[in-house]
């Protein structure tokens, strides 16, 4: 048994309870009364460990990825449609999650997302522990919020240069509805810290004009995209303004096609369809540990599928969660 296993299974060690509840009061009043009320159990009770080859197999996983979805042939093959419209161009995208289920076998890639909430959340969690002895080595960055403002402005200056971001626009259907909608306001206070006006709306409050989109009478420079409409399909205003690049707007429906569209779980686990593509053994040797062998489910496979569905995990090929099932 490693050690991480050991401490994950002592039920003793606990995190500092007082000590985040202080830093949530921290953000104010009215903020910490929302997150008691809209998600009280957002936080766990006690610490997850893992060890370092868990570690390893997570940055080799993910290091393998990267190198692949950058790879020409790998965005034509998936969504030709959304490569012709210049995704190239586009910034990086930001809070990317690669989840990870850990078995007897280490760590398991299962699912990248290129929208994944709770980054600011757990900033505050991470913050209020430090001063805890719990085992281990902690690896989060000392200035998180910096690291994340850092990210937007990177998102920003790969599509504008040297112009100034002015104006942020973070973009949810029903956003005051959402169950991180606490979050929100986490990510609307950090803009308006650095100077930066932002606003937390709902798509349909955005106008288009002739030179990009508007909220509240100011140019939107640059959308945080939090929908789950994630090519946007119901939103043609966001996919017509992301189109033409009169907005940034990060994530968007390239970076979905690139590496969330659960289909491509499929495609990293196909080692000839990865050769074809000229990705290196090395890289096929670690998707191939790293990523449960997944296939796209076809009609003719309808009884072997049922007789075998005990031992099987199913995903939609869209949408997520409950909604997509």
């Amino acid at each position: 048994m490693t050690e991480a296993e050991k401490c994950n299974s002592d039920g003793h060690t606990l995190l500092n309870g007082k000590a985040l509840q202080d830093v949530l009061r921290a953000q104010g009043e009215t903020w910490s009364q929302l997150v008691a009320e809209r998600c009280p159990h957002l936080f766990a009770a006690v610490p997850l460990f893992i060890s370092p080859l868990q570690l390893q197999q997570m940055r080799d996983g993910i290091a393998a990825v990267e190198r692949v979805v950058k790879l020409p042939g790998w965005s034509v093959a998936s969504h030709p449609a959304l490569t012709s419209q210049g995704g190239e161009n586009h910034a990086t995208g930001v809070f990317y999650g690669f989840d990870f289920h850990l078995n007897a076998d280490g760590a398991k890639l299962i699912e990248i997302n290129t929208n994944a909430g709770g980054a600011f959340l757990n900033a505050l969690l991470l913050s209020s522990q430090r001063a805890t002895p719990l085992p281990g080595e902690a690896l989060a960055e000392a200035d998180l919020e910096q690291g994340f403002l850092d990210m937007f402005r990177n998102e920003w200056r790969q599509a504008r240069g040297a112009l100034p971001l002015k104006t942020v626009a973070i973009v949810d259907e029903h956003p005051e509805a959402q169950y991180l909608y606490p979050e929100f306001l986490l990510v609307q206070a950090m803009f308006e810290r650095a100077g930066i006006t932002a606003y937390i709306v709902d798509p349909a409050e955005l106008q288009s004009r002739a030179d990009g989109l508007y909220c509240k009478g100011l140019r939107v420079d640059l959308i945080y995209n939090r929908l789950t409409d994630f090519d946007l399909q119901q939103h043609p205003m966001l996919r017509e303004a992301d189109g033409a690049g009169s907005v940034v707007l990060t994530p968007n429906p390239e970076h979905y096609a690139r590496y969330a569209d659960k289909r491509n779980l499929a495609r990293l686990t196909d080692g000839e369809g990865l050769r074809a593509l000229g990705v290196s053994e090395a890289d096929i040797t670690t998707l191939l540990l790293v990523i449960p062998h997944t296939f796209v489910v076809r009609p003719a496979q309808q009884q072997t599928l049922w007789e075998n569905r005990k031992s099987l995990f199913f995903k939609p090929n869209f949408g997520y969660g409950s909604r997509g099932a």
